[in-house]
């Protein structure tokens, strides 16, 4: 039997990471064996970069976090090795750079579920994520689709101009 402070840390533990996961916007969880002390540096600098909180958890503390929430279906991924990666940021994130490196590294390296504020995805789902761009790169293909849009609509207001004068 563990301890009273052992037990404390562990309550405190999973308190944690549930109130990590119901702030969360998106995250996912990954099946990280198969990667080097190089590559992990690499990923975590990245997904700290994007505003992505990742850490590596007991199957058990994740299990005790997610149990009677929306993200109690996760349970049955919970197997193996287990990293979560969650974000209050950008939706696409998380399933973006995870996904790009579990293609770069297919050894060990496989996503196992993740998810969008209230949408639960198995792999497949978050592999669909990864290729949606982030919002400001959708913020910046909409603005330069109007840039466009004006610049047509000058052109030819400016030979509707040409013509009244010409008349």
């Amino acid at each position: 039997m563990p301890s009273e402070k052992v037990l404390l840390e562990k309550q405190q533990a999973v308190a944690d990471l549930k109130a990590k996961f119901e702030s969360a916007v998106a995250g996912v969880l990954v099946d990280y064996k198969g990667i080097n002390v190089a590559d992990d540096t690499k990923l975590r600098k990245e997904l700290r970069e994007a505003g992505v909180e990742y850490s590596v958890y007991k199957n058990s503390v994740i299990r005790f976090a997610v149990a009677d929430s929306k993200f109690a279906d996760f349970t049955k991924h919970l197997d193996g090795t287990t990293a979560v990666a969650l974000t209050e940021g950008d939706m696409t994130a998380p399933a973006r750079i995870i996904a790009k490196y579990a293609k770069d590294n297919k050894e060990g390296f496989n996503i196992k579920a993740g998810f969008v504020e209230e949408d639960l995805l198995d792999a497949a789902g978050v592999d669909h994520l990864a290729s949606i761009p982030s919002k400001e790169v959708l913020i910046s293909q909409v603005l330069c689709g109007l840039n466009g849009t004006i610049r047509n609509l000058a052109v030819v207001l400016d030979q509707i101009r040409e013509q009244k004068e010409a008349c």
